[in-house]
């Protein structure tokens, strides 16, 4: 299976006052996107090569919203790029790792995404993703 990295997913509460901050540090938007079936808003930005996603919630008792509260602004994941998101997540499945989403969902940036716990990963939440057909 061929992995590459994607981007780097940074839970924000204020999303302007993110955004500015990492623009102070020379990243670009290079998109933006609303996903109301996950009530939030996620803003894609490139810094010299390198990908990030700001996410924040827009309701209470998202994901999100539980993580901010939880463990405050900040790292969220790591994504991967693969080619066969199934695939992908059976064979860290069969190397035991434990995943969060047994099935591929629609996420941000039009991909599929897949979640394996941070428990599985040295305390990282890393994400898969492919491009939606």
């Amino acid at each position: 299976m061929i992995t590459t990295f994607s981007h780097i997913g940074i839970a924000v509460q204020d999303m302007d006052g993110a955004v500015a901050c990492w623009k102070a540090l020379g990243a670009s938007v290079t998109g933006e996107e609303t996903l109301e079936s996950m009530h939030l808003r996620a803003v894609f930005m490139d810094l010299g090569g390198a990908a990030l996603e700001l996410i924040a919630s827009l309701a209470e008792g998202t994901p999100i919203a539980k993580f901010i509260e939880k463990r405050g602004a900040g790292l969220h994941h790591v994504a991967f790029q693969v080619q066969d998101i199934e695939a992908a997540l059976r064979e860290a499945r069969a190397a035991g790792m434990t995943l969060i989403d047994r099935t591929p969902r629609d996420g941000a940036h039009h991909m599929h995404v897949a979640f394996l716990h941070p428990k599985s990963a040295g305390g990282v939440l890393v994400e898969y993703c492919q491009p939606r057909s």
